[in-house]
């Protein structure tokens, strides 16, 4: 009988084809949507994963995201410092400021400032130059994005200048960074030099970066540091998720796509539900003929849904090959790396297909079900 289920299911080939194309438009147009929904809102919190050598954020308790830290006092880095359990803690900038650059041209940057010390919060990958080079006077590191944008074509050149704040800065090396969600260039330079490269302020220390002491569990530590500060002490996936929740309600982000996923869900239910049920009613006959040599309902409500789940299968398949196929052809363009398939993206879009096919199968089967074999017989 399953042979005979797949018989019938590839006997028009325009309908066979059409069911296909239509789970696949939605399979692509939801997985294609759903993976850039979760890259951008990754993006928005990325430069804290950036991060990686402290397990704990220090800030204004009133902070509800990365990009909205007021400064603190310097005081309040040695009251940190003198928490039990913390190991070690650091001065961290972050912030925005306007570059000019030597053709005259202004772009906005993201800037941050590093402990002189140790350097925490440093890129992990040098692609051109050495950190340590930025120990030179005036010295700054830029994002390999942020180049392609502020000097697009051009190779790189050691010792380029542009200026922050009208103070003269010296590029000294190109690091790799997760783009960041405005998708502005992103600079490094030492804490020092950065109080002269940004607009004066009162208190110029955006965050506290520290660890937790060898064998201390990071998130007690941060109790620790709320009790005897008074500040807000995150550790690194807790200050992620904050960041992340902010955006997911407090901006038009995820309506904006949720809209357009839905509707990739409906047209490829509508398509594939008219197109399986107008099928379905062509092989009436065949399926009356069946009843009448003694097949059950049972059997005949297998047939439909194994033609349901082929027809699932293959459409699932084509359209997340071609959402494969649109990462891979767009990984190259600068404001499009980091974008990718995502293996959630693949699993709800596949638990989707699957309950598209399932509801136009049951709409199918009502109407065999209720089928009476001298159909068959009828002219």
């Amino acid at each position: 009988m399953n042979w005979v289920a797949l018989r019938m299911l590839v006997g028009d080939r325009g309908k066979y084809w059409g069911l296909i194309m239509g789970v696949a438009f939605a399979s692509h147009l939801m997985s294609q949507q759903v993976s850039i929904f979760v890259g951008i809102i990754k993006r928005t919190a990325s430069q804290i994963v950036d991060v990686s050598d402290a397990g704990i954020w220090v800030m204004d308790n009133k902070v509800r995201f990365v990009d909205e830290a007021p400064g603190l006092p310097e005081t309040d880095l040695n009251r940190v410092r003198g928490v039990p359990g913390v190991a070690w803690a650091a001065r961290l900038y972050k912030g925005q400021v306007r570059a000019r650059l030597e053709d005259g041209n202004y772009r906005n940057v993201v800037m941050f400032g590093l402990d002189d010390a140790n350097l925490v919060g440093a890129p992990r990958k040098m692609l051109r130059g050495q950190l340590s080079d930025l120990r030179r006077p005036d010295a700054v590191v830029i994002d390999k994005a942020g180049h392609e944008y502020m000097w697009p074509g051009e190779a790189f050149r050691e010792g380029r200048e542009l200026y922050l704040n009208d103070r003269r800065a010296v590029l000294v090396g190109i690091c790799e960074a997760t783009p960041p969600f405005t998708t502005m260039p992103v600079l490094y330079t030492r804490y020092s030099a950065a109080a002269g490269f940004v607009p004066r302020e009162r208190n110029l220390m955006s965050f506290i970066l520290a660890e937790a002491q060898p064998g201390r569990d990071s998130a007690e530590v941060c109790q620790a540091i709320e009790a005897r500060t008074g500040l807000m002490a995150l550790t690194r996936d807790q200050f992620f998720w904050k960041t992340i929740n902010y955006f997911l309600g407090s901006t038009g982000i995820p309506v904006n796509f949720g809209i357009t996923i839905t509707l990739g869900f409906i047209i490829g239910a509508a398509v594939t539900g008219q197109t399986f049920y107008l099928f379905t009613l062509e092989n009436l006959k065949q399926f009356g003929a069946l009843k009448a040599m003694g097949v059950t309902n049972g059997r005949l409500i297998g047939m439909i849904l194994l033609q349901a789940l082929v027809v699932g299968v293959m459409g699932y398949g084509l359209g997340i090959g071609l959402t494969a196929a649109f990462f891979t052809a767009t990984s190259g363009i600068t404001h499009l790396a980091g974008l990718y398939l995502t293996a959630h993206a693949a699993i709800g879009v596949a638990i989707a297909v699957l309950a598209i096919t399932g509801l136009t199968a049951l709409i199918s089967i009502r109407r065999v079900l209720v089928l009476e074999p001298a159909i068959v017989f009828r002219g």
